[in-house]
């Protein structure tokens, strides 16, 4: 077996000096400047990323690393290291190039056994681009990252080497947000659920850098451009620092690999083969133009009133998105941390779906009961998940607790209107409800969804894993399916009462952004594909002044149009 003995060009050794003595080619050098000049000239901006081994399938390794763990390998990371360095020295001063990215999905390069060599793979990088360019952000390019504490791949992580986060929200290769047509509430919540996930749980902003629908046999380029139009309104809306579609051209004419393995990456782009334009296109160009006509720069942040906490032994992926999206039908917006991070203050705690006995330490479950002492509510539901202490503060008795046959029955009268349904669950908790009030019951009469007086405030339970079974559920927020926002609308009604526009159709989305006391932004987005009206309430004291997007709505009746949205400034009267 032969051993490693020299790294060089294929036509000779590297030389002392240069670039080519960190394994660089002078052409390829010259040829990037010359794109880079080019978009210049076009005003087009660049986001560089740098270690591009990913493409849309295939690992692009130079083949003096072929075989090694591009991530991992101590020879894979020096040249790396010196070719960031490098390529950053020769283009710092572009004025095209407005930020450094790791490259395309990195952590998809090479396997890692744990976070560690995923941290230092990151921070060698982030170091590399610093050392010589600290006036750019530098960029994660990472998607599917995780805020579980044994995630190979962590939103922490990346937070804590770069300066923007990534998500790739492509509803076809994210778990749980292909199950609905393109165009309706599940897949369109998604890119800004994800991207707040990030955003939230890693304290930095969040770029939604790469979305898109995979070719003609998900939807028709008429779907296709609802869709686009609606997660850009919901972006902007959520806080999310802007929107990238992949991509610019169809490569269905391309016949090298991956394209001649990969059906579904040929036919994406934006501009067909032809150099026509597809409806995308014309989307992102008008919602440009939406932008430049507003009377301010940046729209405020949106209001929250709950924080969504997301614990270890779930998956929190699928119990984030749902519960973003029930917060959404119910009429308010939340944020998300991870169990273990320094708790923020807020009126509404929400702790969804817990599973097995390690999913939230000893001094976090205490400051939280704490926090409801202090008058704030929380919800908890469960899986098959155990807190400590439960029982005397929720009110509760638990009498068996066993594997359950069949699936559990949710009644109840004491929402905002009826709710029933039936939903699968891995335990049936005996509960006898000592001190709790009971909001909902199984068909024999056993609590299901209790609340109790805590202190000064308000602790909720529910006993089946409502936000993990909708997730894995298909259609399950859709028009015909029963009202499971009603939970979350009543452990938040308070809070939902204080809005001030609010309104009753699950299918609209509401935020709120505040331009100063005396005036606000309402944006409010149709996440359907019709067209949609709902009955709304102006808090007293205040009137809507102007529309931004959309008609102003005529008496108490707004209507907005199917996969759109309407952008309302309301002022103190």
């Amino acid at each position: 077996m032969g051993i490693e003995k020299e790294i060089a060009f294929a036509d000779g050794p590297l030389p002392p000096t240069g670039v080519g003595a960190n394994g660089m080619s002078e052409e390829s050098l010259k040829k990037f400047e010359i794109a880079a000049d080019l978009a210049g000239k076009y005003n087009i901006k660049l986001i560089v990323g740098l270690i591009t081994g990913w493409m849309s399938g295939e690992l692009f390794v130079p083949p003096a690393l072929e075989g090694k763990n591009i991530i991992t390998d101590a020879t894979a990371l020096a040249w790396q290291q010196k070719f960031v360095k490098t390529f950053v020295r020769r283009f710092k001063n572009h004025p095209a190039i407005i930020a450094w990215d790791f490259g395309n999905e990195c952590n998809v390069m090479g396997d890692v056994n744990n976070f560690n060599q995923a941290y230092v793979w990151s921070a060698l990088l982030s170091g590399a681009i610093r050392s010589e360019d600290k006036t750019r952000p530098v960029v994660s390019g990472m998607h599917s990252l995780s805020p579980a504490d044994d995630a190979p791949w962590r939103i922490q992580d990346q937070a804590a080497t770069t300066d923007l986060l990534t998500t790739h929200p492509y509803p076809f290769w994210t778990p749980f947000a292909s199950q609905d047509p393109v165009n309706t509430i599940r897949t369109l919540l998604h890119s800004a659920a994800e991207s707040r996930m990030y955003a939230d749980v890693g304290n930095m902003p969040c770029l939604i850098e790469e979305t898109g629908i995979m070719g003609p046999m998900r939807s028709n380029e008429y779907v296709k451009a609802a869709f686009a139009r609606t997660i850009l309104f919901s972006g902007w809306a959520n806080d999310c620092h802007g929107l990238l579609w992949w991509c610019a051209f169809d490569q269905s004419n391309l016949t090298h690999t991956p394209y001649s393995w990969v059906s579904v990456e040929r036919d994406l782009g934006l501009i067909r083969n032809d150099k026509s334009t597809k409806p995308v296109l014309q989307e992102l160009k008008a919602f440009g133009a939406f932008l430049d006509q507003l009377p301010f720069k940046t729209l405020p942040l949106r209001k929250t009133e709950a924080i969504c906490i997301l614990t270890e032994g779930q998956n929190n992926w699928a119990v984030a998105y749902s519960s973003y999206i029930l917060a959404k039908q119910a009429g308010f917006d939340l944020e998300f941390q991870k169990a273990g991070q320094q708790l923020k203050d807020a009126r509404l705690y929400i702790v969804p779906s817990i599973k097995g006995v390690i999913n939230i330490n000893r001094d976090n479950w205490l400051e939280l009961l704490d926090k409801v002492k202090q008058g704030a509510s929380l919800y908890l539901s469960t899986e098959d998940g155990f807190v400590s202490p439960f029982v005397d503060p929720f009110g509760l008795d638990v009498v068996t607790n066993s594997t359950r046959v069949g699936s559990a029955t949710f009644v109840s009268q004491k929402m905002n209107s009826e709710l029933a349904f039936d939903m699968p669950a891995p335990w049936k908790m005996v509960i006898n409800p000592q001190s709790a009030n009971v909001l909902a019951s199984e068909k024999d009469g056993n609590p299901i969804f209790t609340e109790t007086q805590y202190g000064k405030g308000k602790l909720y339970f529910l006993s089946i894993p409502l936000e993990m079974n909708l997730t894995k559920t298909p259609g399950a927020f859709d028009k015909f399916q029963p009202a499971y926002c009603n939970i979350y609308q009543k452990i938040a009604q308070p809070l939902i009462n204080e809005r001030i526009l609010r309104q009753d159709n699950r299918f609209i989305g509401v935020t709120e952004h505040s331009l100063n006391d005396n005036e606000k932004v309402i944006v409010l987005i149709n996440y359907s594909p019709a067209s949609v009206s709902s009955t709304f309430i102006i808090k007293e004291g205040w009137s809507i002044s102007k529309s931004l997007n959309g008609n102003i709505p005529v008496g108490k009746n707004l209507t907005i149009k199917p996969n759109d949205a309407l952008v309302l400034v309301v002022k103190k009267i």
